[in-house]
């Protein structure tokens, strides 16, 4: 796999939304300044213009099929993943993903991965988890103990299981299901709640818990409509205190055919609201020249910072069941000129 050239679409997304909640001193000031990490703080100076520098690609010794989700521990990696055996069939039927819950495709059939593995993308271990119809895992994410790892069934409106996975033993151990497909979700570890993203990220997830023992339950569901569109998220991670660090994509029809737009988004998971966003105008090839098509962010992503005012990004995106772990190195305040 090559890296790809930025390609600029010309799309000036970047924004900043502080808006105030009535009665919240803190958003009354804006964003609270200790609610930050060093990620959430370095993402926050990120933009359009952000210059972002190939560092390498990291060919990977086991088929990966179709990635999902990443996460970085130290010098290790995880990565969901995909393995349709079998694809699904549409019947006719349409929904809009949000408030129309109706099954529009068959089941289809496959297997639900992690797969473990380190810097020089050798597998140090896998665990499946596929049960039945729901063999598709999503975005996934580490709480600092597990791993959580949601698996759905291949189509919108369906339904899911939400994993709680050892990183060290990769033991997985079912917390609940959903009736819904999720696609990534996140362990909000500040009043620990779960908070996930449905196909497409058109239904924003809040989950409550109660805790027994050892025994972690559910105590309450709740979803409010995503009110961004531009792209819908793929995978997600937990940042500072109650922030969601969201990368996606979505295809877009031109007269010149069809353009993927690939972003990141930072999410107040307080409120439910956008509260940074950035293009990321980079594409993968595959060995052709890149095509517009296959956006960098179009699956597992992982950032971090450097130290030097820079952050590292880690990506894993295929079209052909066999992903290379792809780096750059994101420098906010650049200019593309």
């Amino acid at each position: 796999m090559k890296f790809a050239p930025v390609l600029a679409l010309g799309l000036a997304l970047t924004g900043y939304m502080a808006t105030s909640l009535a009665g919240d001193s803190e958003h009354d000031r804006g964003h609270s300044k200790n609610r930050d990490n060093k990620t959430t703080t370095l993402f926050r100076l990120m933009g359009k213009n952000t210059v972002w520098t190939p560092v390498k690609s990291v060919a990977v010794n086991w088929q990966t099929f179709h990635t999902q989700g990443l996460v970085k521990i130290g010098d290790t990696f995880y990565v969901s993943a995909v393995e349709v055996l079998e694809g699904t069939v549409r019947n006719g039927a349409s929904t809009d993903s949000l408030y129309d819950f109706t099954l529009d495709r068959s089941t289809g059939n496959g297997r639900g991965w992690l797969f473990k593995f380190n810097e020089a993308g050798e597998l140090l271990g896998k665990v499946e988890l596929t049960d039945g119809s729901k063999y598709h895992p999503g975005g996934i994410d580490f709480d600092g103990k597990f791993l959580w790892v949601p698996v759905a069934e291949y189509r919108p409106n369906s339904n899911s299981n939400i994993f709680r996975v050892d990183p060290k033993t990769l033991k997985a151990e079912k917390i609940f299901s959903e009736a819904d497909h999720i696609g990534g979700i996140v362990h909000n570890t500040h009043d620990d709640t779960l908070h996930g993203v449905s196909w497409g990220s058109r239904r924003l997830y809040t989950w409550e818990l109660s805790r027994r023992g050892r025994d972690t339950k559910v105590r309450s569901s709740d979803w409010v409509p995503n009110p961004q569109f531009y792209i819908d998220y793929q995978d997600c991670h937990y940042q500072g205190v109650a922030y969601m660090l969201c990368g996606g994509v979505q295809t877009y029809s031109s007269p010149k055919g069809n353009v993927a737009l690939g972003g990141l988004e930072l999410l107040d998971l307080r409120r439910n609201r956008l509260e940074h966003q950035v293009p990321v105008n980079l594409f993968i090839d595959e060995g052709a020249g890149p095509t517009g098509t296959l956006a960098l962010t179009h699956n597992a992503f992982w950032l971090e910072p450097l130290g030097n005012g820079s952050m590292r990004g880690y990506f894993m995106t295929e079209t052909d069941n066999q992903a290379e772990l792809v780096i750059y190195d994101a420098t906010p305040w650049g200019s593309s000129d």
